[in-house]
């Protein structure tokens, strides 16, 4: 029974998180560009977290501290903004099932880097299967890169950002709590992300956010990493948010 529940809680995760590509398209849609809604995710969430995060502000050691930084690097504004400008290029239910081969990244990635990780037969028949697959789905216009094309490669790169982000939070993990990590890749999540306005300055109307498909799906979006401490999490979904 214990099992069953914790593979219950497992597909509720999957299937929120899911929708989650259809929060981002509203507001892409809304007239958020793909950063926007990174940023105000992350930000949104980083200044939440204090409320119940240790008060530790640094990492033991600077290595460790780097570590930090790639984590909010590879698990936050390269892996959403990819996955942003995924959905504004490509079909959700590309962008959908693109995110869901990252298991399948983080397994081959061990087997190059890792002499411990073993490969089945089956394991292997899988993954070839699902590549397969993910062949079809980026390249179902004979061959032809377009803009739907495009977001489905960067769809591929914001999993494969995924697959490295879930390698190194092992060594991170050992070593802090889960509530520091979340907390420490939010922040650089948002640091890393600033850049991009040096060349794609914010043009959002603020008189937007008042706007209930707005600030809704943002409050939900951002309620996501809060629901555990992880940067995916199970959350609420407001009917009215859609």
């Amino acid at each position: 029974m214990r099992n069953l529940f914790y593979h219950s809680m497992a597909l509720l995760v999957v299937v929120i998180w899911g929708v989650t590509f259809v929060n981002t398209r509203v507001l892409i849609t809304a007239g958020l560009n793909p950063q926007d809604v990174f940023l105000l995710r992350f930000a949104m969430a980083y200044i939440c977290i204090w409320t119940i995060s240790p008060r530790q502000i640094f990492s033991k050691n600077v290595k460790d501290e780097i570590l930090m930084c790639l984590l909010g690097i590879l698990g936050g504004s390269l892996y959403f903004v990819t996955e942003n400008y995924a959905v504004k290029f490509t079909s959700v239910n590309d962008v959908s099932f693109i995110a869901n081969i990252s298991p399948l990244l983080t397994v081959i990635i061990a087997l190059m880097l890792y002499k411990t990780v073993k490969c089945s037969w089956m394991l292997v028949v899988g993954s070839v299967m699902a590549l397969v697959g993910l062949g079809f789905v980026i390249f179902k216009d004979h061959f032809q890169l377009n803009l739907q094309s495009l977001g489905d490669l960067l769809a591929l790169a914001s999993a494969t950002s995924w697959a490295f982000y879930s390698l190194l939070i092992k060594k991170a993990a050992d070593r802090y709590s889960s509530l520091f990590i979340t907390r420490k890749v939010f922040f650089y999540g948002v640091l890393s992300i600033l850049p991009i306005y040096f060349f794609e300055p914010w043009s959002f109307p603020v008189e937007n956010f008042l706007k209930p498909e707005v600030w809704g799906n943002l409050v939900f979006l951002a309620s996501l990493p809060l629901s555990c401490a992880s940067p995916f999490g199970a959350g609420w979904l407001p009917s009215w948010v859609l």
